[in-house]
This record gives C-alpha cells, structure tokens and sequence, in this order.
C-alpha cells in the first residue's frame, strides 16, 4: 500500500525515530513551520517518545522512582503540536531514490509507504550483543530504551535469586552495577579490558576498580566471556569465560553500543569506519539534499584529534535535532564538532573526561607529556573536602591542550567543564593556569585542582622542549 498521498504545495518531514534526535528536529521545524506549510510524520517502533535513556540506570536503581519521570514530553503533546506522531511502527526500508520509506504498523502487521520531501534518520544506538551460545536467553537485557528498562525491571521483580552479572564496564557498565548494588543484589562485573572505564587510561581506570571493589563489587578483569548457561526453565544461570563460571539470575550487557544503521547501510547511505552515518556540518547527510540524520546514530568530527568519532550522548543527540530542525524549516545551523566530554559516577565515585587519551593521541601521531595530581574538592581545613585525582595531556612544543581525566568524590565530575571549554577554545595549559575561576573555600581549593594539573604541565612541557 503507497500513502504518498496527494499534498498540494504543502511538505511533507518524514522522521524515523521519536527520541531527542528525531523528536527535537521535529519539533524545531514545527516552530518554524506552520501545518500548513509543512507535514511532520513520526514514526516510532516503541512505546514512548522523547525520554533520557542516560537515566535509565538510575530508573532501574531507585533514585527515580517513577518511569514517566524519564519523558520530556509525551506522544500527546507532540501531537498537539500538529506532529503526526505513530508508535509501535517499525521502518523496514528506506529508498531515496523514491523519496519514500516503508514502515510496519507492529500491531496490525500491515506495511505501507510513506513518500516525503525531507527525511530525518534518527535511529539511535543498539547495545552491542556478542554472537554467544545463551546470549539470548530470558535473563539477558540490554539496557538502551526505556522499553529495555521496563523488561529489565520486570524481570528482577519475578526473580527470586539475587545475583546479577554485569558484562562490560563502560559509562553503562559501571552504572547498572550500582544500579544493581542498590537493588540489593549481589553483583559481578566482567570486564575484558585491564581496567573498568575504558574511556578512561589504565592508570586512572584503576582508581575506578579500586572503588568499585571498595563499594562490595566484585570486579573480574582481564576476561573474556565465551558464553552464558542456561537452566532446565531455559533462563540464564551463569556467565563463562575462559577461566571461571560466574552464576547469575540475571546478567545485564553493559559492553557498549553502535550505531544503529542497517536501514541506512541497506539504502547505500554513507556509513565511516565506526559504523556510523556521516553527514556535512548541517547534519545532511553526504550526498543527499533531503535526507538528514542525527543523535546515536551519526559519527561526529573530534576537535581535537580531527578524526571522525561515534560519541553516543543525549546532549549531542538534542543538538543535532535542533540543527536539523533549523534547516528544514527554512534557517541555518551547523554542529562544529565534540571534544569528547563525559561524567558518570559508580555510588558516589564520580568519573569525567575530555579530549584524547593516551592512545587516542598516539593513534593520531601527537607527540605530548602527561601529569597527574591529587587535590580536594574543597580547600582541605573545610569540613568534606573530598579527594579527586586529575590527569592531563598536553602537546609537546605547542602546550596545547590534549584531554583531562578526572577521578573522586563529591565535587570532582563537573569540573571537567573547564578543561572542556579549553579544549573547545583550542588553549594551551599555559594559557589554562590564568583562567579566572570561581573561588571559595566550599568550593575549591586556593588553586583549583585542573589548574594544579595545568601548572604541572606547563613546566613538564617547557622542560621536554
């Protein structure tokens, strides 16, 4: 069934996917243009619109303690603004060539077309699932829509054991272990790297181990799963690897995500190196005057190393729609790029970064020095100053900054906006040690500790000159 349907002069924006990307792109069109001049159709596989899946750990954990808590704004209120917004309707192909896409209403089973004069793709991220014998199996979540959490919290609520296996220890990972924690189960996380947050350097992942252990995490590194057993019901009953049997009643995949693309890969799309589709600074896609895409499922540039990276954030995600939404409805707007900018906590550990690591700046041929300092949150006589350690990187020669990770307590994960302002400034640890920040004993130090790292730098690059 064909509904490209007869419009007159009338447009028609045809979005596939209804979280921040493709929501955001249709509601910044909206404002700009009227129902009467431009036709919005939302297309949606699951049940909800426009949620933080970054909130979804804590949704799990009991810090939210209501799901709709999550959403931004509901299906009704889209629709109210004039978006013809279909849930539980799954996109199975796109044609440019047509300017159509085809679409499966999930309840009915029926497929129909749908013709468009623009197409947005924003069809998010899929946690990665290893080909593993029982991977499959009841028990098993992936956690990345709010769907994903309601079938993972379903599941603890039938599950009488309480031992849960979280796989990989990523920003998802190292969450749904506290998360986990916090339910009251007792939780092991399997990790096939040295150190938890891969994000992270060694040294400073180290830290996060460290602390996850401290917190009653059983930390298993250094292991690579090779499958998951099953019982007589069929469920999951433990985790394997090369060394050991780790037994579970539930096992949580925090091993990372891609992006999800086999719409895009099967339409001939532009898809770089990480899999992702790649697009010009107006989030177009190369190649294609009227097919657009954002959030999880783009790669975007790194202002710092200059490569094409896949850096799946909500904040980027909200952006991208709203460049994509500016376009469309006839303005202009452009995304430079990302430095790289993350925090996330494990209890009350906060863990940040920006900019390159160690390999990420060898992998692209700079040259650099790095430092690491320990400080305090707080000027150290006032009551709760907490500890952090902060680790930098700067280029030889130039002092250019390079990346900042940041480790600690209360106080810690936030302060990596100042290294990112730097970085997006292009600045050198030099020009760093004279930024004019907020200070009082409650807050920090005498000299804030991304400035202690920035003088340790500046000298240890003068020295290597």
């Amino acid at each position: 069934m064909d509904m490209s349907d007869a419009r007159g002069a009338r447009e028609r924006l045809v979005v596939v996917g209804g979280d921040a990307a493709g929501m955001s792109a249709a509601s910044a069109a909206r404002r700009l243009r009227g129902p009467d001049e431009l036709e919005i159709v939302a297309l949606e596989r699951g049940h909800f619109t426009s949620y933080s899946a970054c909130g979804i750990p804590y949704w799990v954990g009991g810090d939210v303690t209501d799901r709709d808590r999550l959403i931004a704004r509901t299906p009704e209120e889209h629709r109210a603004r004039d978006i013809d917004l279909r849930l539980r309707t799954e996109v199975t192909e796109l044609d440019p060539a047509r300017g159509r896409v085809r679409a499966r209403d999930l309840a009915s089973g029926t497929e129909s077309w749908t013709s468009y004069d623009h197409l947005v793709i924003a069809t998010g991220a899929r946690p990665v699932r290893p080909e593993l014998p029982g991977m499959d199996a009841p028990g098993v979540h992936g956690v990345q829509t709010l769907d994903d959490g309601q079938a993972l919290l379903d599941t603890l609520a039938a599950t009488r054991g309480r031992r849960a296996v979280v796989v990989g220890a990523g920003y998802i990972g190292v969450e749904m272990a506290e998360a986990m924690i916090k339910r009251g189960y007792e939780v092991t996380v399997v990790n096939r790297g040295r150190e938890p947050m891969a994000t992270l350097d060694p040294d400073m992942g180290r830290l996060v181990h460290r602390a996850m252990e401290g917190m009653g995490i059983t930390m298993v590194n250094d292991a690579e799963v090779t499958g998951l057993l099953t019982g007589d019901d069929g469920r999951v009953r433990a985790v394997v690897t090369e060394q050991a049997e780790y037994p579970a009643d539930v096992v949580v995949l925090g091993i990372g995500v891609r992006p999800e693309t086999t719409l895009a890969r099967a339409a001939g799309l532009p898809l770089g190196e990480h899999g992702g589709l790649l697009t010009d600074r107006s989030m177009r896609v190369r190649g294609h005057e009227n097919v657009w895409a954002g959030g999880d499922c783009v790669e975007v540039l790194d202002l710092v190393s200059g490569q094409q990276r896949h850096v799946p954030l909500g904040t980027h995600a909200n952006k991208h729609g709203q460049i994509i939404g500016a376009n469309v409805g006839g303005g202009y707007a452009t995304f430079p790029g990302v430095v790289g900018t993350a925090v996330s906590k494990v209890c009350d550990l906060e863990i940040a970064r920006t900019g390159l690591r160690e390999k990420d700046a060898r992998r692209v041929g700079l040259r650099f020095e790095s430092v690491t300092v320990e400080s305090t949150s707080r000027a150290g006589y006032y009551p709760n100053a907490a500890p952090m350690t902060v680790k930098m990187l700067a280029e030889l020669r130039t002092g250019r900054l390079l990346g900042v990770q940041i480790v600690g307590r209360e106080g810690a994960g936030k302060r990596v906006d100042i290294a990112a302002v730097a970085l997006t400034a292009g600045m050198t640890v030099e020009q760093m040690t004279a930024l004019d920040l907020g200070y009082a004993p409650p807050f920090s130090p005498v000299w804030d500790p991304v400035l202690v790292a920035a003088r340790k730098a500046t000298a240890k690059v003068g020295a290597a000159v």
